[in-house]
């Protein structure tokens, strides 16, 4: 079996890989396994230091791996740069701060010494996306090996490029050979690779349908996974918000990566009194974007991930409007090379329709009259997703209010759009998933949580 990735702009192969066979994952996952049993022992100390130079490593080479994930998935440069970037903060974050995390934690008790102790568990199976080609991994990757785990890779078919990237990144960085390897191959092998007694427990970034699957064939085994999943956050547009400075955040974060992000803003609830307004200046700084190659500097937004995907997003649009909703900005395919999709405001969007009931992985978005500040809040909860939500309003105290009382998602914003952060827990709720990542609840996922006493 071959794997193919081909540039979205240009629509021409890039590269074609020969895939593992299932005797080759068989024997790659039993030596990262073996690798396993020596890297467990190595000091915090050591594993810091082979983390702070693959930090130092992913700087280097910054523009190059940006041109990788331009040409693969059509990520724009400046974009692209940044993610290599955030890796580098994670990789930095974990070495300095995961001994702390992870130390022995004395629990007074009438025993003579009694505490808790984290400890590995073993190999650690991630299954990514491509939305975020290098993030996505070096989220898992970071907190997973300064824990003392090892770690394969099954990475979505339109990345390799990316994928062998990061595993040569690792060796590169001078880790020992085998703590993390990339698989190559396709969706049907994943339930084996679970099934694996070798591997011990399973990371997945994906749709809804994907997390359903390998939490049942990780449940079926009582193997331990973390699940993010598909989003349709909801952005609450108060009738105090500042709202030019509301707009541009707004749109900002509905565009970021060409709208495929499982945190963008997708549902734009806006209350009576500033409706008008706000969609005003929020269709100006939608129609801002410049797209076009994404290896250009200049463009802001490139193609979507593939033409399928394109499409299917385009479908969601046109279902939509059959059913009432208006569009006030793009929804036309537009007449170039490449799997371009425009940016795109619809209103009187309504439950029953796709751009209201689920996730548009692109750059659409939705936006939602309402009376006021109790039915925003109904409105927003009113999804099976709850990843992120963001509340805009100059009353702070409110916000806040609403961001932890009233919300249901994993991650809550105020006056700011919904962005990862190594030193915050990252997750959702409902449909969205289940486990944290980064942070110390993160770095805790995938460890023995382990009572030791002594009498």
């Amino acid at each position: 079996m071959m794997i193919k990735s081909t540039n979205p702009f240009s629509g021409k192969k890039v590269n074609t890989y020969e895939a593992h066979s299932l005797q080759g994952t068989s024997r790659i996952i039993s030596s990262v396994d073996k690798a396993f049993h020596s890297w467990r022992n190595t000091s915090f100390q050591q594993r810091a230091a082979f983390m702070l130079n693959l930090a130092s490593i992913l700087r280097s080479k910054k523009d190059e791996l940006a041109k990788l994930m331009a040409i693969e998935m059509g990520k724009v440069m400046r974009e692209g740069i940044a993610e290599v970037e955030k890796c580098a903060w994670v990789c930095e974050y974990f070495a300095q701060n995961a001994e702390t995390m992870l130390e022995n934690e004395p629990i007074e008790t009438q025993y003579s010494s009694s505490f808790v102790s984290y400890q590995p568990l073993g190999t650690i199976l991630a299954v990514m996306p491509w939305n975020f080609p290098f993030w996505q991994v070096f989220r898992f990757l970071a907190p997973t090996l300064m824990a003392g785990n090892t770690a394969v890779l099954k990475h979505a078919s339109n990345v390799p490029g990316c994928a062998l990237a990061i595993e040569e990144l690792v060796r590169e960085a001078g880790f020992p050979e085998n703590v993390f390897r990339t698989l190559l191959v396709g969706s049907s092998l994943v339930e084996g690779i679970i099934r694996n007694p070798a591997v011990k427990a399973v990371s997945l970034t994906g749709s809804t349908p994907a997390g359903r699957s390998v939490a049942a064939i990780a449940g079926s085994e009582l193997k331990k996974c973390v699940l993010e999943l598909g989003g349709s956050d909801p952005y609450i547009i108060l009738k105090d918000a500042p709202l030019e400075q509301s707009a541009t955040i707004c749109a900002t974060s509905r565009l970021l990566n060409a709208g495929q992000s499982c945190i963008a803003a997708k549902r734009f609830i806006v209350v009576d009194e500033v409706y008008s307004h706000f969609l005003e200046h929020f269709t100006d700084k939608m129609n801002e974007a410049r797209f076009g190659d994404p290896c250009d500097p200049e463009i802001t937004m490139g193609p979507l991930a593939r033409t399928d995907l394109r499409d299917e997003l385009h479908q969601q649009v046109v279902k939509s409007v059959k059913k009432g909703a208006e569009i006030v900005l793009g929804g036309e395919i537009p007449n170039l090379k490449g799997a371009f999709y425009p940016p795109t405001i619809l209103e009187n969007v309504k439950p029953g329709m796709p751009a209201y009931d689920d996730e548009l992985f692109g750059p659409v978005a939705s936006v939602i009259r309402v009376k006021n500040e109790a039915e925003a809040v109904k409105v927003a909860n009113d999804t099976p997703f709850g990843l992120g939500a963001a509340v805009f309003t100059k009353d702070t105290v409110a916000g806040s209010r609403i961001a932890e009382l009233q919300l249901d998602a994993g991650c809550c914003f105020v006056n700011d759009f919904v962005k990862s952060d190594p030193r915050l827990p990252f997750g959702g709720i409902k449909q969205s998933g289940f486990g944290r990542e980064l942070s110390l609840q993160g770095i805790r996922e995938f460890v023995n949580v382990k009572t030791v006493v002594v009498k």
